[in-house]
């Protein structure tokens, strides 16, 4: 765990393995997808050549792993097999593993939270669907069970539920929410979130921020908005920007990536709804093409199954059977 100050205990080995066997199963789709169609593939092959790769490419591609991870992917396995370097199918498989680990090696970076910079704001982003709000209570309940001060930001303004679901949890869990009415300046939201979490010294504040179309340049440019007006408060404003993406939308999830890293400086990625796809092979294709850490992952709906991400324990839960 990497969060600075606060940090929860050292999992004990039980624990380790209750969580392992949890991320296995939220992941289950996609490693029947992925993982298991490889093993089928490959499994009593006495000859490694190009038919192996043009139906390697269509397991590949089923799974959202993205035309050019894949076409990455093909080129490094062609040059070892033109090198006499795989000898059988679980050379290959153990090769293509490892060239999986290391393309995913530069998300594998945890959020940290900075203990001198109080409030440390995290904005939350992303379309309508994807999660936010949900994301934003757990996260928020995780940080908070690991002894920090929290304050909330309910700047989805367009939507009524959203700010009411932030409500009822900071109820729930006796966290401060700042709110106006619906349809309000989002910017406004966070101004006066930031005013007050600085007042109060709260370790951190998280702006829950309104859902929006990557193809709605007005509402785009809103979220340029909210980081201005909160830099007015405290310059080096928000701390971290956490793109939330819907991995069941496979590639349109990447599409969505792109456009909002031209909007705003997003810094981490979350990636949610892994237990209700196939398609968890675009994690790779995003990072192979952002190289943008992922901070967390969604296998599920207790608050524990949102995960930090883990490259070597996401690609074993894939394969491992």
């Amino acid at each position: 765990m990497a969060f600075g100050f606060g940090k929860r205990p050292k999992e004990t080995p039980e624990e380790k393995r209750g969580l392992t066997s949890r991320l296995r199963a939220g992941l289950s789709k996609t490693r029947k997808s992925l993982g298991e169609g490889l093993s089928t593939l490959l499994l009593g092959r006495k000859e490694l050549d190009e038919d192996i790769l043009e139906q390697l490419e269509e397991t590949l591609l089923l799974a959202d792993i993205g035309v050019d991870m894949t076409q990455s992917v093909l080129e490094r396995l062609r040059k070892s097999l033109a090198r006499k370097a795989l000898d059988d199918e679980k050379a290959l498989l153990q090769q293509l593993r490892e060239i999986l680990l290391e393309t995913l090696a530069p998300a594998n970076q945890p959020l940290v939270i900075e203990p001198n910079q109080k409030p440390f704001v995290i904005m939350m982003v992303g379309v309508n669907g994807a999660g936010k709000t949900t994301t934003t209570g757990k996260l928020a309940k995780q940080l908070q069970q690991q002894g920090h001060s929290l304050m909330l930001a309910a700047a989805d303004t367009f939507r009524a539920a959203a700010v009411e679901q932030l409500q009822a949890w900071g109820e729930r869990n006796d966290v401060s929410v700042v709110a106006q009415s619906s349809g309000a300046d989002s910017a406004a939201v966070c101004f006066d979130a930031l005013h007050s979490a600085k007042a109060k010294g709260v370790d951190i504040l998280i702006a829950d921020t309104a859902g929006r179309l990557h193809t709605q340049s007005h509402l785009m440019d809103e979220l340029k908005k909210v980081v201005r007006v909160m830099q007015k408060v405290e310059e080096t404003a928000p701390h971290e920007v956490l793109l939330i993406l819907d991995a069941s939308i496979g590639q349109n999830a990447l599409q969505q990536a792109k456009q909002f890293c031209q909007a705003v400086n997003v810094t981490g990625l979350c990636i949610t709804k892994l237990d209700g796809t196939a398609k968890g092979g675009i994690v790779f294709a995003i990072v192979h093409e952002l190289q943008l850490p992922i901070r967390y992952i969604g296998v599920g709906e207790t608050i524990d199954d949102l995960r930090e991400f883990d490259a070597k324990a996401f690609v074993d839960a894939l394969f491992e059977v």
